[in-house]
């Protein structure tokens, strides 16, 4: 049996360099970039692993999920971790970390997620950085919901480890992601007797097979049909430019909640400031009494296609995910989703103005 992508020619050691300098010309950055076979969490958890250890003091900034995941990785590596956690609904602010900072000037290590698809915010990582930059801390960052959604700068923003997965605002695919690696913290890697050596988890692998030796032999084989997913979304990107791709992302979120705002029933915003909202999805509170996840089974009952989910965990009861990312950042994407959801409301007996709503998505979208 044949078929087109069973077929293709192994991917050349050239061509994945040559992808990997496509990203980092993304990111607006000169570390160095390595594109690991794995969903993000395969780089997200290597580079903790990597830089982390008994002598760490880490300050985990904590505004949705995958904060808490990290705390529990870094505190696995035997890190002492200091939690700073913030309300789902609101970002954290560089005032914030400074305070840390004067609390506890031991602080070496930061972790932060740049934007929470899971909660629908997003922090200002710019006026972060200047603060860990003038602390003198490692920076490590997700940006794995943000990048191709709004900007992402490593190396404007003091970033030592930013994380990006291509399966949300890039429009790509999830079984690849990537990592820019400054020089300060392939050092402390290589100063971390824990760092994980000959393994998936292992950044500093990548960095003695494949890096210092010139990018000319693959350590092993890439995971071809994704790299060239990758490649393809990248190239879009480029085509569309990545101004335009965060324009319609930004529209996107100031759509869905103008139109929250007007739908009534009590539906409003999650994330109360709009500067603090994330472009790459808008998370809604949803009535006194009407669970989330069980207005969005029925929504997704009518239209399948829609991009919506409840909130996970405790908050699959009140909030409701509008995930305008990647191809669903439009107009139609937005406009479906308030139609469904304000006709499962008015199933449940609420009053809601469905055609106000659309009214004002239309108007907010610019």
């Amino acid at each position: 049996m044949t078929h087109p992508f069973l077929d293709l020619a192994p991917l050349s050691a050239a061509r994945f360099a040559a992808v990997e300098d496509r990203v980092a010309r993304l990111l607006g950055t000169e570390q160095d970039v390595v594109i690991m076979q794995g969903e993000a969490l395969l780089p997200l958890e290597g580079a903790i692993r990597g830089t982390a250890g008994p002598g760490t003091t880490a300050l985990n900034v904590i505004t949705g999920p995958y904060g808490q995941t990290f705390g529990n990785w870094l505190r696995d590596c035997g890190a002492t971790v200091i939690d700073l956690a913030v309300p789902f609904h609101t970002a954290v602010t560089a005032d914030r970390i400074r305070q840390a900072f004067a609390e506890h000037p031991e602080i070496d290590f930061v972790s932060l997620v740049h934007a929470e698809a899971a909660t629908g915010n997003t922090n200002p990582v710019a006026e972060i950085g200047e603060v860990v930059r003038a602390h003198g801390a490692l920076f490590y960052l997700d940006a794995v919901a943000s990048v191709g959604a709004e900007p992402v700068l490593p190396d404007a923003w003091g970033v030592d480890l930013c994380v990006i997965g291509a399966q949300k605002a890039m429009g790509g695919p999830a079984g690849v992601s990537a990592v820019s690696v400054s020089e300060r913290a392939w050092a402390r890697m290589a100063a971390n007797p824990r760092a994980p050596r000959r393994s998936y988890l292992s950044l500093l692998d990548w960095k003695e097979r494949w890096i210092d030796g010139g990018r000319k032999a693959l350590p092993h084989a890439p995971a071809q049909l994704e790299m060239l997913a990758l490649e393809a979304c990248v190239e879009r990107i480029e085509a569309d430019g990545p101004a335009a791709v965060m324009a319609r992302h930004r529209a996107a979120a100031l759509s869905a909640r103008a139109a929250a705002r007007a739908l009534g029933a009590g539906v409003e915003p999650y994330v109360y400031e709009a500067a603090e909202a994330a472009p790459v999805a808008t998370t809604l509170r949803t009535p006194a009494g009407v669970v989330a996840s069980e207005v969005v089974a029925r929504a997704l009952e009518l239209d399948p296609a829609l991009p919506l989910a409840a909130g996970g965990g405790a908050l699959a009861k009140e909030m409701i995910r509008v995930n305008h990312y990647g191809a669903d950042a439009t107009p139609g994407a937005v406009r479906g989703c308030v139609a469904a959801l304000g006709a499962v409301l008015a199933e449940r007996g609420l009053r809601v103005d469905v055609a106000g709503a659309l009214r004002a998505a239309a108007e907010a979208w610019r």
